[in-house]
């Protein structure tokens, strides 16, 4: 197997060449300013070189909030880079695999959302990610991997409630009525791989078991850490944001654990993983 991933500096990418490593895979990482997705003719250029029999597209312009102003930008990353790397695995005959999100949905579910269920983007980055999916389903083989609430090495929502407590910070404020599933990138790197090794094709939710809000996900923090802090819960419109959030990100991984035979690790399993390796 001979992987090529984009974004290769970011949380899953760097997840994804640790994977890859302990398996003795050949794996390519690129990422910006030495290679621009976007670049359509330099993409070919590579691939066509590198001849991957997988691409894993981690690259994306997560910030969601700029999105909102930045659509165009967003999307020109999001959803037309896509097509480009779409273009270049049908030239190869490559795997490309999308990483896309539960922004997709509107989270006005009553249940977890199942990979075929109406998607319904509240803001510019899930419509660009949407737009993103799309293009991928121009490749021939094509894997789309939705995931939620991410966090690895790098800039993410665990590290940030540990810097605040770090800094002596003793009450916290977080939203309570937004619901999914915190994933580590490290089991989610492994659930791709495995999901390639299993010729996986389509649409495959992937996060880690169980549900909690973003206030039950701090107080696990705060609790894993040992730190005596209050957890103080608040609601969305107490903490509005430029982009709409779904309340409800809860992704079914049915399909997932059907495929593996079984689930991805339980989120409080993968948080204490992941502080103690920090």
């Amino acid at each position: 197997m001979r992987l090529l991933v984009t974004g290769a500096q970011g949380q899953l990418g760097r997840a994804l060449a640790t994977a890859s490593q302990r398996r003795s895979l050949e794996l390519l990482g690129i990422d910006l300013p030495e290679h621009d997705i976007s670049d359509g003719r330099a993409m070919m250029a590579l691939v066509r070189q590198w001849r991957p029999t997988v691409i894993v597209n981690c690259a994306a312009f997560t910030a969601v909030d700029l999105a909102e102003e930045r659509e165009e930008e967003a999307r020109r990353v999001n959803a037309e880079a896509v097509g480009h790397l779409a273009a270049a695995a049908n030239e190869v005959d490559a795997l490309l695999v999308q990483i896309s999100t539960d922004y997709v949905f509107d989270g006005t579910a009553s249940r977890p959302y199942r990979e075929q269920d109406p998607c319904r983007p509240l803001s510019a980055y899930g419509r660009t990610k949407l737009a993103g999916e799309l293009a991928a389903r121009a490749a021939r083989r094509h894997l789309i991997v939705r995931t939620a609430w991410l966090y690895g090495e790098g800039q993410n929502f665990v590290g940030a409630i540990r810097r605040q407590l770090e800094g002596g910070a003793r009450m916290l404020r977080v939203v309570n009525d937004q619901f999914g599933s915190p994933t580590w990138t490290v089991d989610l790197a492994e659930a791709l791989l495995a999901l390639v090794r299993l010729e996986a094709e389509g649409v495959v939710h992937a996060v880690n078991d169980g549900v909690t809000s973003w206030h039950g996900f701090a107080c696990e923090i705060v609790r894993q850490l040992g730190v005596d802090a209050e957890v103080v819960p608040v609601s969305t419109a107490q903490m509005p944001r430029p982009a709409r959030r779904p309340p409800w990100s809860v992704l079914d991984t049915t399909l997932l654990c059907s495929l593996m035979g079984k689930p991805m690790p339980p989120w409080q399993d993968a948080l204490a993983r992941y502080l103690a390796a920090r």
